[in-house]
Formats: C-alpha cells, sequence, structure tokens
C-alpha cells in the first residue's frame, strides 16, 4: 500500500504544483516569447482545461477503472509539458498548457478516487494529510523552486521538472495498483453535459478576468444546459439524482462557499500587504504560507481523529465556524501583520477540518458505481466557487478602491496606497459571513457510519493489469 500511496501522492503533487510554479516565471515569459497582454492565459489555460475535465474523469474512471484513467492523465500531463518547454510563442505556450491542463484535472480526480476504492472510508481520515500535504507543498513551494529556477535558468527548465517527476509516478502506478475492472452495460457518454459544464467553468473564469456580463451569461447558459442534458441523458455526466441526496448534497454545497470565500481572499491577499503594507513579495508569501500550515496540521489531525473514532461530522461543524472567526479576523486585523499572521493561521486550521473531509463524506455515501462522480463533483464545485470568488472579491476591491488588485505596486503613489489599505479590508471581512452559511450547511449534513470495507475488496471482478 505504501508505494501505491507514494505514487497517487506524487500525481497529485504534480497537478497542485503546475498551477503555482508558473507564477514568478510569467515575467520572463512574456519578455521572451511576446504577449505581455497574454501573461494571466498562461495560467489560467491549465486552470481552465483541468477543470473542465474533472467530471469527465470522474466518469470514465467509474466507467473503463482508475488505473487506465491515471495511465492516461499521467502521459497526458507530461506530454503537455514536454511541449512547454519547446513552446515557439505564446499561442503555443497557451495551447501547450491546455493540453497540460487536460491531464492535470485527471490526475486531481483519479488519485483521490483511486484512495477513495481502496482504503475503506474509516481508515481513509489517516490517508487525508498526505493529499493536503500535497497541496500545501505546491503552494509554498511552487512559487519558491519558479522563482529559483527564473533566478539560475531558463523558464524553460521548470517544465524538465514534470518527466522524471511523473515517470516515476507512472511507473509505481503501474506496477503497485491493483483495481477491480468496472463490468457491466455501458450507455453512451453524456457529451452534451460535458461541454455544458465546460462552458460554465469558462464563463466563471472569463467573467473574473473581464468583468464582461457576457461571459457571466455563458456561465448561466450552462448551468441551464447541463440541467436539461441531466435530465434526458441516459448517464449523465453529473447526475441530478446524486443531489437529491443530502448525505452528497451537502458536501459540495459547502466546497462551493469554501472555494469563494477562501480562494478569494487568499488571492488578492499578496496583493494588499504589497500595495498597502509595502510588504516585500517574499513577506506576503510568508503570510499566506501561515494559513497553509494551518490547513496542513488540522489535516492530519482531523483525520487521525476520524480514523480512530469512525465520525466526521463534528470536524466540518467545528473547521467551518473557526474558518469563519478567522475570516472575519483577517478583515479586522489586516493592518497588522503579526495579528494578520494569527488570523491567518486560525482561518488555515478551520478550512482543514472541512476540505478534504467533505471529499471523503461525499464518496462515503454514494455507491461503486459513482466515486469517480462524487470525488470530481466536489473538486470541480470547489474550484467553480474558487474562480467565483476570485472574480466577485476582485470586483469589489477595483469598485471600493478605484485601482484593480493587479497593479504594480511601485507604480501607485501614496495617496493610491492609503486608500487601497482602507478600502479592502472590509472586502475580506464580508467572506465570513458566507463561511457562516457553510456552518449551517455543516450542522445539516447527515452523521453516517462510514464503512469499514473497501470497495475494492468487495467487489469481486476481474483484475486491471
Amino acid at each position: 500500500m505504501g508505494w501505491v500511496v507514494t505514487g497517487l501522492v506524487l500525481a497529485m503533487l504534480l497537478a497542485a504544483l503546475d498551477q503555482t510554479i508558473m507564477a514568478p516565471a510569467l515575467p520572463a515569459v512574456a519578455g521572451e516569447l511576446g504577449g505581455l497582454d497574454q501573461m494571466p492565459a498562461v495560467v489560467t489555460a491549465y486552470l481552465v482545461a483541468a477543470t473542465v475535465v474533472m467530471p469527465v474523469y470522474g466518469k470514465l474512471g467509474d466507467r473503463y477503472g482508475r488505473k487506465r484513467t491515471l495511465q492516461v492523465a499521467v502521459v497526458v500531463f507530461v506530454t503537455g509539458a514536454v511541449l512547454c518547454a519547446f513552446a515557439g510563442s505564446m499561442p503555443q505556450l497557451i495551447a501547450f498548457r491546455v493540453v497540460q491542463g487536460v491531464g492535470g484535472g485527471g490526475l486531481m480526480i483519479g488519485a483521490q478516487a483511486t484512495i477513495g476504492e481502496l482504503v475503506s472510508p474509516r481508515e481513509r481520515g489517516r490517508f487525508l494529510g498526505y493529499f493536503g500535504a500535497a497541496y500545501v507543498v505546491a503552494a509554498v513551494g511552487g512559487p519558491l523552486i519558479g522563482g529559483f529556477v527564473i533566478d539560475r535558468a531558463s523558464w524553460r527548465w521548470i517544465f524538465a521538472i514534470y518527466p522524471p517527476l511523473g515517470l516515476l509516478a507512472l511507473v509505481l502506478i503501474t506496477v503497485t495498483l491493483r483495481l477491480p475492472r468496472p463490468e457491466g452495460r455501458r450507455q453512451p457518454l453524456d457529451v452534451a453535459g460535458a461541454l455544458a459544464l465546460g462552458a460554465v467553468v469558462v464563463g466563471v473564469v472569463l467573467t473574473g478576468q473581464t468583468r464582461n456580463p457576457a461571459f457571466a451569461a455563458l456561465a448561466a447558459a450552462g448551468v441551464v444546459a447541463w440541467l436539461v442534458s441531466a435530465r434526458y441523458a441516459a448517464d449523465p455526466i453529473l447526475p441530478l439524482r446524486l443531489f437529491r441526496e443530502r448525505a452528497f448534497a451537502v458536501p459540495v454545497g459547502i466546497s462551493l462557499v469554501i472555494g469563494f470565500a477562501l480562494f478569494g481572499t487568499v488571492t488578492y491577499m499578496p496583493a494588499y500587504l504589497q500595495i498597502a503594507q509595502r510588504a516585500s513579495a517574499t513577506r506576503a508569501g510568508l503570510l499566506v504560507t501561515a494559513l497553509m500550515g494551518g490547513v496542513l496540521l488540522s489535516t492530519v489531525v482531523s483525520g487521525r481523529l476520524i480514523t480512530r473514532t469512525g465520525r466526521y461530522k463534528p470536524f466540518p461543524v467545528a473547521g467551518t465556524a473557526v474558518a469563519a472567526v478567522g475570516l472575519g479576523l483577517i478583515g479586522l486585523t489586516a493592518g497588522s501583520p503579526p495579528a494578520l499572521a494569527a488570523s491567518m493561521l486560525l482561518a488555515g486550521l478551520g478550512v482543514g477540518m472541512v476540505m478534504q473531509v467533505m471529499v471523503l463524506a461525499a464518496q462515503n455515501a454514494v455507491s461503486y458505481g459513482d466515486l469517480g462522480t462524487a470525488t470530481s463533483a466536489v473538486t470541480f464545485v470547489r474550484q467553480i466557487g474558487a474562480s467565483a470568488g476570485v472574480a466577485v472579491v476582485g470586483a469589489l476591491i477595483t469598485l471600493r478602491s478605484g485601482i484593480s488588485a493587479t497593479e504594480t505596486p511601485a507604480a501607485l503613489p501614496d495617496g493610491v496606497r492609503a486608500a487601497f489599505a482602507t478600502a479592502v479590508p472590509p472586502v475580506f471581512a464580508a467572506m465570513a459571513p458566507l463561511l457562516a452559511v457553510a456552518f449551517v450547511l455543516a450542522l445539516a449534513l447527515p452523521a453516517r457510519p462510514l464503512r469499514t470495507t473497501a470497495y475494492a475488496d468487495e467487489t469481486p471482478v476481474k483484475e486491471t493489469s
């Protein structure tokens, strides 16, 4: 089991790392390839592609087995990385980032769903810390690794990290992973539903970047199209019947709110510190590290307590309450870096008791045939919430301060900095009531017994090779 888990955590790390490692490289990329106005698309292309394919990978894993889909995801991800390293123009790089994202979305969903199949929900709590650690390493280590490579070599060498790590993950998954192969009659894939959910993702992300209401309309149309498809498709990409089950619907709802409030705040915190507090990029990053440290600590502790006690509901209830207090204090203590660090730590401690536990709760609520779909739903909706939160918080900051949080700090006069320092903290504090909504949802979460057997042990079918 140890080598299998190592391969899965490595796959998760690859996908999560790529969301953060490119940030410090963007100026160098634009300097070599041109297209300064296209810099955000280098990151967005990966994020959108990864999010769009999450429900597809979840469904394909349920149909054809998670080992196959994981192997495909690793190959696609590494192929995209190699292509990125040799990109000759900004449009080429963006296109290759889409390829990489198509693989990355499969890695994130496949790794979590595979653990859901290999390990019983009762025992799965002790594995939550490993996946939480992958996200923390990516959030903290990604910018540091990217900056180190840029300082000492070309940005193209960033992509040289992925082939050896991807090969190691592929070998471990191929050699050590043994899972039952799903069998039975398969309905046509719900292509219309997948395209509709893709339109939702594109609409939400582009609304955040452009503030163009046309993209918000695209997202709304995508939701309507998905509802129609889910109603009439033979095998919907994301079935409505799952949402009738409270033990599934509540974790999805909490994930949406957590994604919105948390990422809407954290995304703009470094910009606030650099503009309003004149903090260096390193110092701003350390404050975000305080939050991620809290996430890792409480994820590990709560996971082990879940395995020991067999109870999971107390953790999202306590976690949403603690995170709400933490986010509220962030808005009140933003002017004092030490107090702000403590508030970030508190918010992280709360979030760590919620995010991975919601995946566990959703997996525990569904049958084997819906395991991948349930896993992808929680992660997919959290990503949608994060994109929407970034859009709304960014719009509020611009509305209240008169400047964008993406402005270059060195170019701003003192008067504008002062206005920014006054306008932004109330926006951060406004996210706390959303966590109160998540707290109410957590109270409504059914406290179901955690199964003590794994699907891989219950399903007497032919093993995959």
